[in-house]
């Protein structure tokens, strides 16, 4: 089975200049944790509900100023939609992360691949990787 089968191809984005506060807002009303970051055309970065907690919020930084490009994960982890879910399960392992960023092979964003997904392709691969990103 590839990534492209189950991954999640129906995604927001959001530009590198918005304010924290509009990220949490989108996040809250699409009912996700995670959002690409797009700057034009290319993957600039991703920012979660986690960076919003452990990096706006416990340092008291205000989101109405603070921007996304300020806080998000530039160095992002990235598969391919026609690679084997087993190697995107070993890269989660192996990164301890729980989503990654699909990209088509021009470089282009097509996707994200989250342990949720994975489930849908195979309950032993997302549990091999819980078992490893919960206990790190």
């Amino acid at each position: 089975m590839r990534v492209q089968e189950i991954m999640t191809n129906r995604i927001t984005s959001i530009s590198p200049d918005v304010s924290i506060r509009e990220a949490a807002h989108q996040m809250h009303t699409l009912n996700i944790g995670t959002l690409p970051v797009m700057d034009g055309d290319r993957l600039a970065g991703i920012v979660t509900d986690r960076d919003i907690c452990c990096r706006v919020v416990s340092e008291g930084l205000d989101p109405a100023i603070t921007r996304v490009r300020d806080i998000m994960s530039a160095d992002v982890t990235c598969c391919f939609g026609d690679q084997p879910i087993e190697e995107a399960a070993h890269l989660m392992e192996d990164k301890h992360i729980r989503r990654l960023a699909v990209l088509n092979r021009d470089n282009t964003m097509a996707g994200l691949l989250s342990v949720d997904d994975l489930a849908r392709g195979s309950h032993d691969l997302a549990g091999e990787v819980l078992d490893v990103v919960v206990t790190h």
